[in-house]
């Protein structure tokens, strides 16, 4: 069992260091921060990683077959009919504010 800086577990990882720090603190990797510094053990990391490979395993396994029907559906209705009118839309919001001019009414 060999402990590793934050580092060091990104170049076993690959992974910035930013983002190993980031999953670190949200307890996504296992690791432990027992001073200024956080620490990983190499074995639990390439257990991690195992993990992972399980999780991919089991995605690309195919479900079983049901017959289609529209009563096991969820229809969630909102937003926009199209992504034009979303568009005109944004455009809209962003839109810079100007004044209007005013048209001269004099007539000479």
């Amino acid at each position: 069992m060999k402990t590793l800086d934050l580092l060091e577990a990104t170049v076993f990882l690959r992974m910035h260091p930013e983002t190993l720090r980031r999953q670190a603190v949200a307890g996504v990797i296992p690791s432990a921060k027992p001073g200024k510094h956080w620490l990983f053990i190499d074995e639990d990391l390439a257990n991690w990683i195992r993990e992972r490979y399980a999780d991919r395993a089991r995605a690309a396994e195919p479900d079983e077959v049901s017959a289609c029907s529209t009563a096991d559906r969820t229809v969630i209705f909102g937003g926009f009919g199209s992504p034009h009118q979303t568009a005109k839309k944004y455009d809209a919001a962003l839109a810079r504010r100007t004044k209007k001019r005013l048209k001269n009414t004099k007539q000479s």
